[in-house]
């Protein structure tokens, strides 16, 4: 620091806090008050973040604790999306589909970033083009279910690409985002799945082996113990501090813990308390520490340098859509796997849902400026080009279905 220069005044996490509150609250109010549903919540917490943060009024920071919370707000969203995931669905001719159709976009887009940034070194194209294929499962599964989609072939291909397309990219940055070779990053890769089944299995065990475990969980699901719970919030933790520790990021510890918790909720009968439990995990993700995390996700974008290269914006936006939603749209209409989408309506709004990312583009972007592959500016970017498809392609296919509804014979 220069002599006479003074320490920046950053606010305290109880500051910070306060506003992030105000925002979590404020954001559906206006949702759906006074927009009626036209802008996703989510969004708003993503502009309530750029508003408070400090490229902008400087209100509220990540200082004090805010990013761990904002962490876990992270893990919560992916466990949630782990323990929705029927893990049949990526299993079959639909999943195997779902992969190649995925893989098949990395390639378009890692071949569309190399023709338009011949300069970028081959690391930062790579970041780039796995953000342009990720889609935002978390953010859809509310949409998904508020809309009645998750028993119809709609929904179920919605999660199925869905699936591949949070898990594939969180795959590819622990592979090729690494200062690892890719050999090296495969084995690490086995290992932390290994120790992912263990940990699955230990729980598991301890349910079958001791009688009354499971009915005790049901007892402990109310009250001041909430006991379920804090196993899950235990089982989060472990499986992220593994990743952690075989240098991965959290947000595949995440996913896999949600897995697991869906098959141990599976192999319990309903009076050990997990219909209880997704209620309660419910309200601690989304109600709390889940806008925590798009609050200080929004807290990252620079508008002035988004505002300064909109045609930049506006090609990444376009980039997403080429290189995911168009092969998702190709491969449900040229590619028999038993559980194609027949109307062409439906192929539209599923190519839409698919190509809606955010967490996961901001999982990359996050990646990628730490280890020096990114500029902020670029970052921010594409951070606000993953929040254009959340606030405009979600929309546009319920436009779409709502079209079809209005139009379907009596």
């Amino acid at each position: 620091m220069f002599a006479g220069e003074l320490p920046s005044a950053e606010p305290s996490a109880i500051v910070s806090l306060f506003w992030i509150a105000a925002a979590a609250v404020l954001a559906p109010v206006i949702s759906r008050l006074l927009l009626r549903g036209a802008v996703p919540g989510v969004v708003l917490l993503l502009l309530f973040g750029v508003l408070l943060g400090p490229h902008a009024l400087g209100w509220a920071g990540t200082a004090g604790g805010v990013d761990l919370l904002s962490e876990l707000g992270l893990g919560m969203l992916f466990l949630l999306a782990g323990y929705e995931l029927d893990p049949r669905l990526l299993g079959g001719h639909s999943g195997r589909t779902a992969w190649l159709t995925w893989l098949a976009g990395l390639v378009l887009a890692l071949g569309m970033v190399t023709l338009s940034a011949t300069d970028a070194d081959f690391p930062a194209r790579i970041a780039v083009a796995i953000a342009a294929t990720s889609t935002a499962l978390g953010t859809l599964l509310p949409i998904v279910k508020k809309d009645g989609l998750l028993g119809k072939p709609l929904g179920r291909a919605v999660l199925a690409h869905g699936a591949v397309g949070e898990l594939g990219p969180v795959l590819a940055m622990s592979i090729l985002l690494t200062s690892r070779s890719v050999g090296g990053a495969l084995v690490v890769l086995a290992l932390f799945a290994v120790a992912a089944a263990l940990i699955g299995l230990v729980p598991q065990r301890m349910l079958d082996r001791i009688p009354g475990l499971g009915r005790l969980l049901g007892e402990s699901s109310g009250g001041s113990e909430q006991l379920p719970v804090r196993v899950v919030f235990l089982l989060l933790l472990t499986l992220m501090m593994v990743a952690e520790v075989f240098d991965l990021d959290v947000v595949l510890g995440a996913f896999a813990a949600g897995t697991i918790l869906r098959r141990l909720v599976a192999s319990q009968p309903p009076s050990a308390g997990h219909p209880a439990l997704e209620s309660s995990l419910e309200t601690v993700g989304y109600g709390v520490l889940i806008p925590i995390f798009f609050v200080t996700s929004g807290m990252g974008i620079d508008v002035s340098a988004v505002t300064a290269a909109p045609g930049l914006w506006l090609l990444f936006v376009l980039a997403i859509v080429l290189a995911r939603g168009i092969p998702v749209l190709l491969s449900e209409r040229f590619v028999p796997h038993g559980e194609n989408l027949s109307s062409r309506r439906e192929r539209a709004q599923l190519a839409l849902y698919a190509s809606t990312g955010l967490p996961i583009i901001v999982a990359v972007t996050q990646v990628a400026t730490s280890s020096g592959l990114l500029s902020e500016n670029l970052a921010s970017t594409l951070v606000a080009a993953g929040a254009t498809t959340v606030l405009l392609f979600p929309f546009a296919a319920r436009l779409l279905g709502d079209r079809r509804v209005r139009t379907a014979p009596d």
